[in-house]
């Protein structure tokens, strides 16, 4: 699933515990805006499942300006893996910071009473979380049952739209070059521009080349590995599940058989030498190290899970190196459904604890935050520093431009910029403010601006300004009227999250040794994964899942 999306996109973050929130303004716009913080400043913790290396403790430069603006300072504790396990001994021990972002456990605090309702604090405190949900607040709800807000979603930016596209199947620009930029639809050509290009240039740099490397180490086996089974098979992104847009029925996705002949395609891979021996071995530092040396001809991954990388072959001087992506399916029977709508998607998001001596406090920051000045604050940094206003337009100066591509990881550390968007809601890409200007940074105008001269002559050459250009655009689908199901609250008394545990222990260890394994053993190794899923209660939880997407559709159609 789009952990993107978390980040996708969820920024990377490892740090301490707790959380300071200090003075919040009263709720409207006007408040705090002299520097001064509004109220006295006051102590509460924090504790999020994400990761955030960049964190530093709101010493830069947006992080400061916060709390002169606020009152607020933040010092918070992240999960350094990324993972939710945590979680489940915080709830347990019934010791809880006051804001908790659990990912998909949220449903874990609202079944321990542990999440406070914030339905009334955001009507009577927060006008600008209520004009930034919009229309979608009824998306909101907990579930048919439990109406109430518990958290303020994060996961999903409001509005958003996707001017560009950051996956799945990705060729160094220097490959498609010398190869004339050839037809690039299905993995047969995918595979064919990597394979020609490998038999001219067996090293690069002295260095032996890697025709396909993936990320398999932890979650990241996902979006590297099984996730594009469905990218390519014309599926949308739904997690571990397809869902049935006409009877909302779920089913593993793994059992589709298009997707066990995508696998089939990988193994093929491995076993004419195409795919990078090390692949199932590496951990994520040694796969950027591969891809900044500059010898991966090829990945299958979103832009941003290589994205350090991408960078060290631009400061290196190698941004022929660099990657195109392309929309790539197993045959041209199908199309890449990557931008089919699923709405605003909600889920994912901050909750209030019981913990929280004063949530009243804590809505008003949040409403701060989704203020028009908070909301540029967090994106484009300060005036006059970052961004200067041009003719009623604001304009990152280019030194800044070049600091914020090449030097990323840094960039955010000194600024901030960007670094508390995934913590926080916030308005999408195309969104904006009552000046005419966008909210976020993304703009189409922007990314093209920003595209290296070897991106820019490979999408010359393939007729396009933009990579989402090369993709199915989103008219195409029919909109999902579940969101995505990945995001689905699961009740923590329902088997379905047991049965996953099995579920996603098998299929990390199962699908590595199918692509690895000799093609004559792939249909046999195969069929018994499938067994051994139904045989750890797939089909059970796939019948309380279909119940769960349908009530979520009921939900949000009230």
């Amino acid at each position: 699933m789009k952990r993107k999306k978390t980040f996708s996109r969820l920024l990377a973050v490892t740090m301490l515990p707790a959380l300071v929130l200090g003075g919040c303004n009263k709720g409207d716009d006007s408040a705090g805006k002299g520097g001064e913080p509004s109220e006295a400043p006051t102590t509460i913790s924090f504790y999020s499942a994400d990761t955030n290396a960049n964190w530093v403790n709101m010493q830069d430069e947006v992080g400061k300006k916060l709390t002169e603006k606020t009152g607020v300072t933040i010092k918070a504790e992240f999960a350094v893996d990324g993972s939710n396990q945590k979680i489940p001994l915080m709830v347990a021990s019934g010791q809880y910071p006051d804001l908790v972002f659990a990912k998909g456990d949220a449903n874990l605090f609202v079944d321990a009473g542990a999440f406070i309702d914030l339905t009334k604090l955001i009507e009577e405190h927060a006008p600008n979380l209520k004009k930034l949900y919009g229309q979608y607040m009824n998306r909101l709800k907990w579930s048919n049952k439990d109406e109430a807000i518990y958290v303020t979603p994060t996961l999903q930016p409001v509005n958003q739209t996707s001017f560009d596209a950051g996956g799945t199947f990705q060729v160094q620009h220097e490959v498609l070059k010398e190869l004339g930029y050839p037809k690039l639809k299905t993995v047969k050509d995918y595979e064919k521009a990597l394979q020609d290009y490998y038999k001219k240039h067996p090293t690069i740099d002295g260095q032996p080349t890697i025709p396909l490397t993936l990320n398999a180490d932890g979650w990241r086996i996902m979006i590297s590995v099984t996730n594009p089974a469905f990218i390519t098979t014309g599926a949308p992104d739904d997690g571990e599940y397809y869902i049935n847009q006409e009877t909302m029925e779920a089913k593993l996705h793994y059992k589709r058989p298009e997707e066990k002949e995508y696998f089939r395609w990988l193994n093929h891979m491995n076993d004419i030498g195409m795919l990078d021996k090390e692949a199932f071995l590496q951990k994520t530092d040694q796969y950027e190290a591969k891809i900044s040396s500059g010898r991966v001809l090829g990945t299958i991954d979103q832009e941003w899970g290589f994205g350090n990388a991408t960078n060290a072959l631009r400061t290196a001087g190698k941004e022929n190196r660099t990657y195109a992506r392309f929309p790539i399916q197993l045959d041209e029977t199908t199309k890449d459904a990557s931008f089919q709508s699923a709405g605003y998607t909600a889920g994912w998001g901050v909750g209030i604890t019981t913990s929280a001596k004063d949530p009243v406090r804590i809505i008003k920051f949040l409403d701060y935050l989704a203020s028009e000045e908070g909301q540029i604050l967090m994106n484009w940094g300060i005036e006059g520093k970052h961004y200067n206003v041009v003719d009623g337009k604001r304009v990152i100066p280019k030194e800044i431009m070049e600091r914020k591509i090449n030097d990323n990881a840094n960039f955010s550390k000194e600024t901030g910029i960007g670094l508390y968007l995934a913590l926080f809601p916030r308005y999408g890409d195309g969104v904006k403010d009552s000046t005419g200007n966008y909210f976020t940074t993304n703009a189409p105008e922007t990314i093209k601006q920003n595209y290296t001269p070897s991106a820019k002559e490979t999408l010359k050459a393939y007729g396009v300004d933009m990579w989402k250009d090369l993709w199915p655009k989103e008219a195409e689908f029919k909109a999902k009227p579940w969101g995505v199901a990945y995001n689905i609250p699961v009740p923590s008394d329902s088997s379905i999250n047991i049965t996953y545990k099995k579920v996603e222990e098998i299929t990390r260890k199962r699908i590595p040794e199918i692509i690895l394994a000799a093609p004559s053993k792939f249909d046999q190794l195969y069929d018994q994964f499938i067994e051994e899923l139904n045989g750890a209660g797939a089909g059970k939880m796939e019948q309380d899942y279909t119940e769960l997407v349908r009530q979520r559709v009921k939900l949000w159609n009230n």
